[in-house]
């Protein structure tokens, strides 16, 4: 049965895992090289199971595919699988270096698009490009061996594209209910000479079984030529149809003789399809049934021709699978056009649609199935044997249980999630899903997430380190663009997010407030290799660091813990009590700010008139490390604006906020004039007065320091001549470099010390953005710095996301300004590349040039919500 329902109706269904998300794209792109899978003694993991060992190895906590499909508990999995003939083995997942092999980290080495996916995923595509003649895996490790100061090694420097020798394979679903699932493969050749390949879409059932004893091994078996039932206690019985192909089954288990030299437990193990296709080894059951299965499709295809191939999942048996099949994949595009042509306004430029459009699509398809119970991988399961490690991982998180669908930076360079990159996920994912947006928000803030000592995990590889405090600022993004949309406060998401974060804050201030003087510490802070050295390990003699960016970021979330009660004492007059406290917290971290260790010295430097990290000696003395960075702009973010007619509403906050300024007059001193309403009845509370913030944007919109023809750089390009050092316990230095890191720190595999980040882009633009909202039109600004062109702070914003915005558009030799560096110009003149899309963590400070992860739409996304509020804001 089809449900002709729009995708707006379609979202607004509650509980939506039971319906119509309950299938998506949830399946990893990598799950070797894990941190989860990572059984090694001396916790290797990048080694433990390698791409090699992948196709062999029963995973324990989760699966992998080439654009795939799975249910959001991954019981059933569903992806295709390619073979061109030549290569060793299938193209089941795709191929990258690990961060050993990378001259840069790790790296995936395959040219792949998330085309499109609508909210619900009912209607979702992706394109894969597949090398005619045999992948060259041999050729990308080997060629990638080269110093840090070498550009990469990529698949089209190789000749596995020459001549347009490569094959189109188009992965599409649509749903025609929440349990009927169409696949389609499409194949093209893009070459000028006939070419063989063999499509074979996988169902496989994730190995739950192995680890649990309450589960048996479930089963597929074939029920007739065109049709299987797969049968698990976990979800009950499915029915896969197929046109034609040639049904091969075996089991998702170890192949222990391959991979251990020790005898296998069953007789058909994992890669029993791959051996079977690529080398005709009896290696598939002839009883047809297994627990993974293979639909085999041999195709001839002739030069630029093309030929699907189509299955459908569904939980109900289909007496004629196909009749409506094309019908259904017309409807569902058509609603996914519909909805994304009702969010995105008709007045944006085409060129401007299809970026924000590619953006969100690309983030729906990066989310993913997330289990990891960290008490078992730590001791093992019931019944079994604790696991070998000499330094166990994470030690101190037995509590995390994680087994969600949560949103990914990137599905094969970072297939878990990280903190701070989900909070800036979620300030896009609320322009197309607020439900899911105000979900995975409240999800990281639970008791089996959520540290008792109130920590919000950072990451796998290190769950204990820490990630700046975004979270709040992206809860009170979230609930206002979310209020704004539907006219309608969601009062119970802001107070049970602001019950946690008050826990959350906590940890901060008896954590990283080590003194207790409102002077923050956090380490490297997702800001990598920022420093001028390794912030989580500072030299000897040196006892502690006050952060301009940690204080700073302490500042903000005061602010919005201040924003978030003053809204909900508008329903409940209890929260006027925490907007005291918050209040409070603010004025002493700005008074803190300027009044550190003996001398008394201050985070902002009077005589650069910049804010700088202050170091303490063992012997008390300080000193500032003077590097012109994004840490020194941070103190921007620390802005908030509250209207005349909210503190009329809650007179005892008035009355208190008044008693602190009256009896310590010293600390309202430091900050933005909070007794003074602007024309429209706005408040400004921030840390940077006039004075602070006219000369740090001076540094900000200078073309020789912060500001690049594509955004600001994370570093000052006066310390390209100028380098920082710094003499202590050896010799440190810091240098502009706009492009990938020259340095291991952090893995090597970004950069902070040049380039442009597009999160910390969006914040610097949404605080300008405030501050207009106090100043008005009125209050100019020389844009750039030394032109004698003058704009207000709405109008700044603006440049600045349209040279943002840049990086995406086409330049004078008609590629994506972040392909700047396409020699052999695919990118422009190839007519099945140039209009796609790739979304990179960071980008070039100088040319713009794409970096690091290349489909990292997770924070990278955020270029989309640029292009919406520019509209909103002209």
């Amino acid at each position: 049965m089809t449900h002709n329902v729009s995708e707006t109706e379609k979202l607004a269904v509650s509980d939506n895992y039971r319906n119509w998300k309950k299938w998506g794209p949830y399946l990893a792109e990598r799950q070797w090289g894990t941190v989860r899978e990572d059984y090694s003694k001396h916790g290797h993991a990048w080694d433990f199971v390698d791409h090699e060992k992948a196709r062999s190895n029963a995973y324990r906590w989760g699966e992998e595919g080439i654009g795939g499909f799975c249910d959001s508990r991954e019981i059933l999995c569903l992806a295709p699988a390619f073979w061109n003939g030549k290569d060793a083995i299938l193209k089941e997942r795709l191929f990258g270096l690990t961060n050993n092999q990378g001259n840069h980290g790790e790296d995936v080495k395959e040219l792949y698009f998330h085309q499109v996916s609508s909210p619900t995923h009912s209607y979702c595509k992706y394109l894969y490009k597949y090398p005619q003649n045999a992948f060259p895996y041999a050729d990308l490790v080997e060629n990638n061996r080269r110093s840090r100061e070498e550009a990469e090694y990529e698949i089209l420097d190789t000749d596995s594209f020459n001549e347009n020798a490569y094959f189109d394979c188009y992965i599409e679903y649509a749903k025609a209910d929440t349990d009927d699932i169409l696949m389609k493969v499409t194949v093209i050749n893009r070459g000028n000479n006939t070419a063989d390949i063999h499509v074979l879409p996988h169902l496989w059932f994730r190995n739950f079984w192995k680890h649990n004893k309450r589960f048996t091994r479930p089963n597929m078996k074939s029920i007739d030529d065109n049709c299987v039932q797969s049968r698990s206690i976990r979800n009950g019985r499915y029915y896969f149809y197929h046109e034609k192909g040639e049904q091969l089954f075996c089991e998702n288990e170890t192949n222990n003789e391959r991979i251990y030299d020790v005898p296998n437990e069953v007789d058909y193990v994992k890669d029993g399809i791959n051996n079977h296709v690529v080398d005709g080894k009896p290696s598939v059951n002839p009883e047809l049934n297994g627990s993974k299965l293979a639909i085999w499709h041999k195709l001839k295809l002739k030069a630029g021709e093309e030929k699907s191939i189509k299955v459908r999942l569904s939980k109900n048996k289909v007496d004629a699978p196909w009749q409506d099949f094309d019908t259904i994949f017309n409807e569902r595009i058509k609603e996914c056009e519909e909805f994304y042509d009702g969010i995105i306004k008709k007045n944006i430029p085409k060129e401007h649609q299809s970026i924000a459009k590619s953006a969100f699509s690309g983030l729906l398809w990066t989310k993913q199935f997330y289990y990891y119970d960290v008490f078992k991988w730590l001791f093992g399961g019931p019944g079994e044997p604790m696991p070998n490690r000499s330094h166990p991982r994470n030690f101190s998180w037995q509590h995390l249980t994680n087994r969600h669908v949560i949103s990914m930076p990137d599905k094969w360079e970072y297939p878990w999630y990280a903190a701070w990159d989900l909070a800036f996920h979620m300030a896009s994912f609320v322009e197309i899903d607020p439900y899911f947006a105000k979900e995975q928000l409240l999800l990281v803030l639970q008791e089996n997430y959520m540290h008792p000592n109130g920590q919000i995990p950072a990451y796998e590889w290190n769950f204990s380190d820490v990630n700046p405090p975004v979270h709040s600022w992206a809860v009170w993004t979230v609930y206002e663009k979310d209020k704004l949309r539907t006219g309608k406060p969601d009062t119970p998401f802001l107070e049970k997010a602001f019950q946690k974060l008050l826990i959350n804050f906590t940890w901060w201030v008896n954590q990283k407030d080590v003194s207790g003087t409102d002077l923050f510490e956090g380490g490297f802070l997702g800001l990598d290799n920022i420093g001028v050295f390794d912030r989580n390990h500072m030299p000897q003699g040196i006892t502690r660091m006050q952060q301009a960016d940690a204080t700073s970021w302490m500042a903000m979330f005061s602010l919005n813990m201040l924003h978030m009660s003053l809204e909900l004492a508008k329903t409940n007059k209890i929260y006027e009590e925490s907007s005291a406290k918050f209040f409070r917290h603010f004025l002493n971290i700005a008074w803190a700010m300027h009044h550190i260790g003996k001398k008394d010295i201050s985070l902002w430097d009077e005589k650069d008139n910049f804010y700088y990290d202050v170091v303490e000696m063992s012997d008390g003395a300080t000193d500032r490390l003077k590097v012109r960075s994004l840490v020194g702009i941070i103190p921007l973010f620390a802005v908030e604006i509250i209207h005349m007619d909210l503190f009329g509403e809650l007179k005892k906050f008035k009355v208190k906020a008044a008693e602190i300024v009256r009896t310590r007059p010293d600390l309202a001193s430091l900050i933005s004039n909070i007794e003074e309403a602007n024309a429209d009845g706005n408040y400004l509370f921030s840390i940077m007065r006039g004075f602070r913030l006219e000369h740090l944007l001076k540094r900000l919109l200078d073309e020789d320091e912060f500001l690049s023809e594509y955004g600001i750089r994370s570093l000052s390009k006066y310390h390209e001549k100028h380098p920082f050092i710094f003499k202590h316990d050896g010799h440190h230095q810091i240098q502009y470099e706009p492009g990938e890191s020259r340095s291991n720190m952090f893995g090597g595999n970004s950069n902070w010390r040049g380039p442009i980040w597009m999160p910390l882009n969006y914040m610097i633009i949404q605080s300008l953005r405030k501050y207009y909202t106090f100043y008005g039109p009125t209050y100019l600004y020389e844009f750039p710095t030394d032109s004698g062109n003058k704009l207000n702070l709405q109008e700044i914003a603006n440049e600045l996301s349209k040279r943002l915005i840049k990086l995406f558009e086409r330049n004078t030799e008609g590629k994506f300004q972040y392909h700047s560096d396409d020699h052999n110009q695919v990118f422009s003149k190839e007519e099945h590349f140039k209009n796609q899309h790739f979304f990179y963590e960071f980008f070039d400070g100088d040319s713009g040039k794409g970096l690091g992860a290349s489909h990292q739409t997770g924070w990278t996304a955020l270029i989309a919500n640029l292009i919406m509020e520019m509209e909103d804001n002209k």
